[in-house]
């Protein structure tokens, strides 16, 4: 007979989730319950629709009849409040109640709160869902100013969206330059240029201290003491993992829920994966290692011995017209590792390839990043360049005339 199996949430670790059973021909009862009417969607794109070059119903990853017909339960706009382990039962906000053999945690993570005054007054926002993107919408039809705290990927889409919409957008970010997790100064001052000449105003090394406007948000202080205009802020500097369901239930947590290598938490009838994991001392924000998790997950459930294991993972940003591309290490100071670099001025084109002991550890581009995915894949499988050495920063071309 076929057992329950229950997933909490419904974002894309859950909908990859779905995909790999299904291709594997599960043997399960499905449920999935979500907090969020709407069924799994890319959040990816969120930024494309804020900026008006998507619509929302182009971000489902999947049709509903697609649900319907492999057998999957859908149960949207009423989370999961309380898990009771003894009874294998998960009960709703709105106290339904799910009996289960599994459960799987894909509750995915929420803005970090940044711990400036004000905070958490209207008008502060994060951009997470479909609920988030649509309220900000509405705003640009009839505010001006908007503050962007966070100079990462999503910080920086976020701006650029807001900016495209006619708001004059100001980019606050902690960091000497942008993206400083993914790139290296040169790059990030590259992008930052870019940046600026469009129109946005970036106010680097610098954090918010509080929001100051007695009804409504008027400006806000910066920690040097600017003033900035600004009718709202959105907060884009870091996540924090929605872990506090499985906490309350009497699981293993630290930042976020703790897993092995299986993707099992501390009760041998639960997962976790996604953002709301924590696998040793790392959690997650990108979507390539939240898929590898998946598909072993869907591998453990239907019986195969596949296990987790973190593995180098590529970057890529696109915000209208600009590329970026890294992957592997990115700082070039670790002893042993040497630097290829490409820079040309004019066409704004940059690439510093790392290598250590001839192979390829890492690599950043800008401006023309058509070469990303085949650098990539010489750096998993540690391909000796020693040969293309001269060649190597122009790409496979080049690489393979020699």
């Amino acid at each position: 007979m076929k057992q329950d199996l229950v997933i909490i949430g419904f974002g894309m670790a859950s909908h990859r989730l779905l995909q790999s059973l299904v291709a594997a021909g599960h043997n399960w009862n499905i449920t999935v319950i979500g907090s969020e009417p709407d069924p799994a969607y890319n959040r990816i794109l969120l930024s494309p629709v804020l900026a008006g070059e998507m619509t929302s119903e182009d971000l489902y990853l999947s049709p509903l009849d697609w649900y319907r017909r492999n057998g999957i339960r859908l149960h949207l706009g009423d989370g999961v409040a309380t898990l009771e382990r003894d009874n294998r039962v998960a009960v709703t906000e709105q106290g339904r109640r799910f009996p289960y053999d599994r459960v799987v945690f894909a509750t995915g993570s929420r803005p970090a709160r940044p711990g400036f005054e004000g905070d958490n007054r209207p008008g502060v926002v994060g951009l997470r869902n479909l609920a988030d993107t649509h309220w900000l919408l509405e705003q640009t039809h009839t505010q001006r100013h908007a503050v962007v705290l966070g100079g990462g990927f999503l910080g920086l889409e976020a701006a650029e969206g807001l900016r495209r919409q006619g708001m004059q957008v100001s980019l606050v970010h902690r960091g000497h330059y942008l993206l400083n997790r993914q790139l290296d100064a040169t790059a990030g001052q590259l992008l930052g240029q870019t940046l600026s000449k469009r129109g946005l105003d970036l106010y680097l090394e610098n954090g918010i201290t509080r929001v100051l406007g007695k009804d409504a948000i008027r400006q806000v202080a910066l920690h040097d003491g600017t003033l900035l205009d600004a009718d709202l802020v959105v907060v884009a500097a870091g996540i924090t993992p929605n872990r506090e369901v499985a906490e309350y239930a009497g699981l293993a947590c630290e930042r976020g829920i703790l897993v092995d290598d299986q993707l099992l938490t501390s009760d041998p009838a639960i997962h976790a994966l996604g953002e709301c994991c924590q696998f040793g001392d790392r959690t997650y924000g990108l979507v390539e290692p939240v898929n590898q998790q998946a598909d072993v997950l869907a591998g453990r459930l239907c019986g195969a011995d596949t296990v987790y294991e973190d593995k180098a993972v590529a970057t890529r940003l696109k915000i209208s017209g600009i590329n970026v591309y890294s992957c592997g290490e990115l700082d070039s100071r670790h002893p042993g590792i040497e630097s290829i670099v490409y820079h040309d001025r004019h066409s704004g084109e940059y690439r510093n390839l790392l290598l250590e002991d001839n192979r390829l550890v890492g690599a950043i581009l800008y401006g023309d990043t058509s070469a990303g995915p085949w650098l990539f894949e010489h750096l998993q499988q540690g391909t000796d360049l020693e040969p293309w050495r001269a060649q190597l920063a122009f790409g496979e071309a080049y690489c393979e005339a020699a």
